[in-house]
């Protein structure tokens, strides 16, 4: 898994109305815990996450802040290695 940083408009979602008390919150804190993603052919599909992002994409039209969104992208082991596990050791 890899934490980074998106443009929400790379995020594929369908909306979930979100509430008005998550949409208080990150207006005024801002997203706390990343969106989980999957990421396919250059785009990502949201895995866990449709009411933050909705948040975040009706917020965006009013202030561009909102546009980068925290993700953890959950299908991409690229930087996975003995270390990733944190342990170096092979106990096998």
């Amino acid at each position: 898994m890899i934490n980074t940083e998106t443009d929400i408009s790379t995020i594929h979602f369908e909306e979930e109305e979100p509430g008005e008390i998550l949409m208080d919150s990150i207006q005024k804190r801002g997203m706390a815990i990343a969106v989980q993603v999957n990421r396919i052919n250059g785009a990502y599909e949201c895995v866990d996450g449709r009411k933050r992002l909705t948040v975040m994409k009706r917020l965006s039209e009013k202030d561009p802040s909102f546009r980068k969104v925290e993700v953890e992208i959950m299908n991409d082991y690229s930087r996975a290695g003995s270390g990733f596990w944190g342990n170096t050791k092979n106990h096998h």
